[in-house]
């Protein structure tokens, strides 16, 4: 196909915008103002706005949902990485392999939602959950356009009951974008229940990195998360 220009991935049918931008009207969301820079990140991504990806990361730095539980990447700024930086896309070029799993979105507490490319189990193209509490990948079985409108209506809230706390709420609410909670003792420790826990504000992006190596130090040699096929409950 070539690489694309920024006109090529825009100028489309049926662009995805549109009904996004609908579907964040929601309460307890929050779009975040695209950088100047969005249009060479959607250009790295070489995806078209017709997708829910290409349209996030054109129109959006980034998108809180659920008080900010959630954080969809877009085109980055605020402390939030953007969606060609942090999945290493640089400049495209002729032939160049797309990346075996495609990070989209962090949670709060520095899990990781990314797009199968190859490198999980399960169909391409769903999206899988790195938790903070097991340290494994585990398949949502739907897309990424699916997983915006799953998160946004509700179903991110149920699927994460179990790793919140009373008052969570107020907890997170002044958290800036680029900003998680690091938990001690940590949730894939087994040992929070029945101890005080604290929660100190951290660097997302890097308590997110953080989760992963612990699970590559503690996974057998070849199953890590950034080498390898990780563990993952199938789709």
């Amino acid at each position: 196909m070539g690489i694309r220009t920024v006109s090529d991935l825009t100028q489309v049918d049926d662009p995805a915008w549109p009904t996004l931008a609908r579907m964040f009207q929601r309460p307890g969301v929050e779009v975040l103002a695209p950088p100047e820079w969005a249009p060479e990140v959607l250009y790295r991504l070489q995806i078209t706005t017709r997708s829910t990806l290409g349209a996030l990361a054109l129109y959006t730095g980034g998108v809180l949902v659920d008080h900010g539980w959630l954080r969809l990447l877009g085109g980055g700024g605020y402390g939030l990485p953007d969606l060609a930086t942090i999945n290493g896309l640089g400049a495209p070029e002729e032939g160049a392999v797309a990346p075996q799993k495609l990070v989209v979105a962090f949670d709060v507490l520095g899990g990781t939602f990314a797009v199968n490319g190859g490198g999980l189990p399960g169909p391409l193209g769903d999206v899988h959950y790195f938790a903070p509490d097991t340290l494994e990948w585990h398949c949502l079985g739907f897309g990424q356009g699916a997983f915006t409108e799953w998160a946004v209506s509700g179903g991110l809230a149920e699927y994460v009951a179990d790793l919140r706390w009373p008052g969570w709420e107020l907890d997170i609410e002044d958290l800036p974008p680029g900003t998680g909670l690091s938990v001690y003792p940590p949730l894939w420790s087994g040992a929070v229940s029945g101890h005080q826990v604290e929660r100190h504000a951290v660097v997302l992006e890097g308590l997110a990195v953080w989760h992963q190596e612990m699970a590559d130090r503690m996974s057998p040699l070849g199953d890590g998360l950034l080498g390898g096929d990780p563990p993952s409950e199938g789709c």
